[in-house]
């Protein structure tokens, strides 16, 4: 048992006062300040230039679908809200893929690009 003892004198309870918890906190808020702006930030602005991109989509675009499929766009029916036509993401898009046409909902369109291959998005 006295071999021990140094080592239990070691791990004596800390100084009267003790730590403080606002260093803690901010290196916890500085962590998550570098996550937003390395993480989230970038992936909101892609999703909403992605999502505009589709938005504007018209007959020619080429796109590929979430499924994979590459495409150039033939025809857009867009939904009627009131009477009028809007255009939405449940919109339906009929794509022509070598010699066959798919409908697909705009949501479905994961990337868009020009016919000369550049991408949009």
């Amino acid at each position: 048992m006295n071999a021990l003892a140094p080592i239990f004198a070691q791990t004596a309870a800390p100084a009267a006062g003790g730590g403080s918890l606002m260093p803690f906190l901010f290196q916890l808020a500085a962590i998550m300040a570098i996550f937003y702006f390395l993480m989230i930030r970038p992936q909101q602005k892609q999703r909403k230039q992605l999502e505009v991109s589709i938005m504007a989509l018209k007959k020619g675009d080429g796109v590929v679908t979430t499924g994979g499929v590459v495409g150039e766009v033939v025809h857009i029916k867009e939904t009627i809200d009131e009477g009028k036509p809007g255009k939405g993401m449940d919109d339906l898009v009929t794509i022509r893929t070598g010699d066959t046409k798919i409908v697909i909902q705009r949501r479905a369109v994961a990337q868009v690009f020009t016919p000369g291959g550049v991408s949009a998005a």
